[in-house]
């Protein structure tokens, strides 16, 4: 009829049909998803499941827990379990701390051990006496006080001390995050793979793509806790992840105080289906980050490695999304030319067309700096380098030299630069950082020059859990893997006075490039 009275056409018609089926068709794959909020389903399958913790704790490292339903009332974050099920719950200490800035004493140390305030394990009964309001009239309505925040969320324990930092909020915290996220979201290599260092897996930059993350929580950070002076940290994450939600302590506030009870109402909770709980001095109490490497991400990375779940492992694919959003955001080429070849029966990268060496220069900087001798003594090594000998019966790439002095270039640059690197070449410093962002290829090297007796693992372990080559560097004493000083920070270290041999340097690369190291 509508027709017949031309209230519509048949053009407008058809587009309302196909419109109604396509909506149709939408809910019926994705209705609960796009169903408007019910508070009282969060009872009804959360605070009276069977509080199994092979649901709730989907993955554990410390420092770093992933969870299905998560609550907090007051600034106190519950797990909602039974006792059966708490008991394979790890310790709460390996999970979170009170979130205090950190010193190495004794009595700081005792300070940031957790307390029932900060996170503590309830039943799904002790739940339902806080949350759920039941009253004595069975014709009234049961009062459902837990409100969930749709999503998932990322929480950060960790104070505003090291978050400031450009290597500890890129190449820490949010490296440990992809890590981490990637891996719990992925299907396990195969043991046959895992076993094989040649695996195609462990060079794939393909793998199945994780739930987005949709919010971040800095809840002991205010806006300005975790931006660098430089910019970089906010440039990375609204380039990696252009659609996140940032909140920072005085949100988290917000969100504490409204949970509190008033008068002789009782107290809410916020509910939170999936997050990813990170906290700093939880992570230090773990081996691999406590006594190995002193780097927070690295017990999200070992762990998820250990359970053969870290695709890509050998040229850091597992980190590729984010490496590769930053690309794109800069306007540096993609990865699409990344691919592995077959020699004698190996999987290898190739070698690329062209040796780019950065050396990215610290002699603008305040502090750690070379002696400007030996400075100007390796610039004019990189630039005398000559290509000495062919590879494999191949010409040999081009070479290419540029000091980069990053306080004279735009981020945009820097990007791009990282990207396009085949050896990056440096004092120990936040400009290492940017390895995050280089191209693996077979020659992927960084070189870091410390002051003789000095070391750290900051850019050692980075670099190598991205399937890179390290090289340390004391003057004219390198030092390769497995072979590495002890972490020391001499009389020195941060000094202006720290020598380095050219020529050491440049046989160095070209001994790299050739195969020798």
């Amino acid at each position: 009829m509508i027709f017949r009275h031309g209230s519509l056409n048949r053009r407008d018609a058809l587009l309302l049909l196909l419109g109604a089926s396509s909506m149709h068709i939408w809910s019926m794959l994705f209705g609960t998803a796009m169903a408007p909020s019910d508070q009282s389903i969060v009872i009804n399958t959360h605070l009276q499941h069977n509080g199994d913790a092979q649901e709730q704790l989907l993955a554990h490292a410390p420092g770093w827990t992933m969870f299905r339903n998560l609550y907090m009332s007051n600034g106190t974050i519950f797990i909602v379990a039974d006792e059966n099920s708490r008991k394979r719950f790890p310790e709460i200490r390996m999970i979170t701390s009170t979130g205090l800035e950190a010193e190495n004493t004794p009595e700081n140390i005792a300070m940031r051990e957790p307390t029932e305030e900060n996170m503590r394990i309830i039943t799904p009964q002790e739940a339902k006496a806080r949350w759920v309001s039941i009253p004595s009239d069975r014709k009234a309505n049961v009062e459902n006080r837990v409100w969930s925040v749709e999503g998932n969320t990322l929480l950060f324990n960790d104070p505003k001390q090291f978050l400031r930092h450009y290597y500890h909020f890129v190449a820490e915290l949010f490296f440990g995050v992809q890590a981490f996220w990637h891996g719990a979201f992925s299907a396990p290599i195969t043991p046959a793979d895992a076993l094989t260092a040649s695996s195609p897996t462990h060079f794939s930059l393909s793998h199945p793509a994780a739930p987005p993350m949709h919010r971040a929580i800095f809840a002991h950070s205010n806006a300005d806790g975790w931006r660098d002076d430089p910019g970089f940290n906010s440039y990375f994450l609204r380039a990696a992840l252009p659609s996140l939600i940032v909140e920072h302590q005085e949100d988290w506030n917000d969100r504490i105080i409204a949970t509190r009870p008033v008068g002789d109402q009782p107290e809410r909770a916020w509910h939170f289906p999936i997050v990813l709980f990170t906290d700093r001095s939880a992570a230090h109490r773990g081996r691999m980050c406590g006594s190995t490497t002193q780097r927070t991400a690295s017990e999200a990375w070992d762990y998820m490695r250990l359970h053969g779940k870290l695709r890509g492992l050998h040229i850091g694919g597992w980190w590729a999304p984010l490496r590769e959003a930053v690309w794109r955001f800069a306007g540096a080429p993609e990865a699409s030319g990344i691919t592995t070849r077959n020699r004698d029966d190996k999987q290898l990268l190739p070698m690329p067309e062209r040796i780019v060496i950065s050396y990215i220069s610290r002699q603008g900087a305040r502090n750690r700096k070379l002696i400007p001798r030996d400075h100007e003594a390796l610039v004019k090594s990189m630039k005398e380098l000559r290509k000495r000998r062919q590879l494999d019966g191949q010409i040999p790439p081009e070479w290419e030299f540029n000091e980069l002095l990053a306080e004279r270039m735009t981020k945009d640059d820097q990007v791009k630069a990282a990207a396009r690197t085949t050896i990056m070449l440096g004092v120990h410093g936040n400009g290492l950082t940017h390895l995050v962002f280089m191209k693996p290829n077979r020659a992927s090297t960084v070189i870091e020059i410390f002051y003789p007796k000095g070391f750290a693992h900051d850019y050692h372990w980075t670099t190598r859990s991205l399937g890179m080559t390290h090289v340390a560097v004391w003057n004219d004493k390198i030092y390769t893997h497995p072979e590495k000083p002890g972490v020391d920070y001499p009389e020195g270290f941060q000094g202006n006075e720290i020598p380095v041999h050219g020529p050491t340097i440049a046989k160095l690369i070209e001994d790299r490039v050739a195969g020798k190291i």
